[in-house]
């Protein structure tokens, strides 16, 4: 299983700061003729992210292309059981890509629509946010 993680970061832990309001970039297919748009603010981990691009992937077999629109570069930290309070922040546990509405998450192409669209349901019951098929 090939877990998205960076390479190299500025900054190894980072602070949470999340907006709500809706996408401005990646919004419009850029690659594919389908893909999935999200519907919601939440944060999609890279375990979630892995899960739906080998339901994809496993779905249509063979042909067809697939572009993943988002990357989890924003590190989470927990702190271990039964640590007492204080003593700084945890270190980084996981990976998410904080997604906002309207963000496109996964675009195909090279197979029917029928195809598309359960290949991308499927995807979407891994993912924790709401989202929406689209089509160019």
């Amino acid at each position: 299983m090939a877990i998205l993680i960076p390479k190299k970061v500025k900054h190894r832990k980072s602070r949470k700061r999340e907006q709500r309001n809706p996408e401005s970039r990646a919004t419009e297919l850029s690659f594919g003729s389908f893909g999935i748009k999200s519907l919601e603010a939440k944060r999609i981990s890279s375990r979630q992210i892995e899960a739906a691009r080998r339901a994809i992937i496993r779905y249509f077999k063979k042909g067809g292309r697939l572009w993943i629109r988002i990357f989890p570069a924003k590190p989470i930290t927990l702190k271990g059981t039964e640590v007492p309070m204080g003593g700084g922040k945890g270190t980084v546990d996981h990976y998410v890509f904080p997604i906002r509405p309207g963000r496109i998450i996964f675009e195909i192409e090279g197979i029917k629509e029928e195809m598309a669209k359960e290949a991308l349901s499927r995807a979407s019951d891994k993912l924790s946010v709401k989202t929406k098929f689209i089509k160019r």
